[in-house]
């Protein structure tokens, strides 16, 4: 065979390396690589319980939301405080909303659980750059509906971003947050999974986490008191990436470790109680004239 042809076989040339490139920045730059990587929809239906359904109106389509009161919220027909619930990457609104409503039976509390756009009933495509958006429009509906009673925002791995997306944009509507494994997204995919792409593929998805969704920048902005409830094993936001976000917090704040409890697990043990206890200590602060 000739010489020149097995070299040309062997040795893609200028063009043929051109194209490699225009088709690697095609994918990173239009293949939406951040929202296929980290969201995870889905629109089966889930049965909610004694939850009900609100449907939003939110960018040419709706936004679903599930809302629950607790016992003695049913009991008084009203609320002392509601709580916008914002779920994990792969977790649906309807799942939860009943359930943890009744982990509030002391207390007259109603809750709002939503799910992103792409998810449950929510309209239109699962996208990063629409969690911030929505989560806004969810609390804006609620603002109007609870009129001055105070709002817990309270968020769940990836939903610890949006909630506090929502606490650094309306800093002062919000009487407190609560945050289960926050992740900072940018900086855990440069960090942890830059190294064996050489950052050719962590590099430009991390660049392109929407800005509204920087938990170390929000948390710097927001100064309403916070529980963080964090995973001792979380294997999914490993707990180094935690404190980022808690150190950066810059409002008063009560840190709970689950001992032993990895990404998923509920919170069991003495984390319940430790979690209680600093209800007790967030709630008075929620129903203060200065939380208002």
């Amino acid at each position: 065979m000739d010489q020149t042809i097995v070299r040309l076989k062997i040795f893609p040339g200028p063009w043929r390396l051109l194209a490699i490139g225009l088709v690697y920045l095609a994918v990173i730059l239009f293949g939406h690589l951040p929202d296929h990587l980290i969201l995870f929809p889905t629109t089966a239906p889930i049965d909610a319980g004694g939850a009900v359904q609100k449907m939003l109106p939110f960018q040419n389509g709706q936004l679903e939301v599930w809302t629950a009161k607790s016992h003695l919220a049913q009991q008084k027909d009203a609320a002392d405080v509601y709580v916008l619930r914002f779920y994990g990457n792969a977790d649906r609104a309807e799942r939860w909303v009943a359930a943890e409503a009744e982990e509030w039976n002391d207390r007259a509390v109603e809750i709002w659980g939503m799910n992103y756009p792409g998810f449950g009933g929510s309209t239109g495509s699962a996208r990063l750059s629409r969690i911030g958006p929505a989560a806004v429009a969810a609390f804006d509906e609620l603002k109007r509906h609870g009129a001055d009673r105070p709002i817990l925002l309270s968020g769940a791995s990836i939903g610890a971003t949006a909630a506090l997306h929502v606490a650094a944009s309306r800093p002062a509507a919000i009487a407190g947050l609560i945050l289960h494994n926050p992740p900072p997204l940018r900086q855990m995919i440069l960090r942890r999974f830059g190294w064996w792409n050489l950052w050719l593929l962590a590099g430009p998805v991390a660049l392109q986490i929407p800005p509204d969704l920087d938990s170390i920048e929000n948390a710097k902005a927001i100064h309403a008191p916070a529980i963080f409830l964090l995973a001792e094993k979380d294997e999914v936001v490993p707990p180094r990436y935690h404190r980022l976000v808690v150190d950066a917090y810059a409002g008063e704040k009560r840190v709970i470790s689950l001992h032993g409890a990895y990404h998923n697990d509920p919170i069991e043990g003495t984390g319940v109680a430790d979690f209680y206890r600093a209800l007790d200590w967030l709630l008075p602060k929620a129903n203060s004239p200065d939380a208002l």
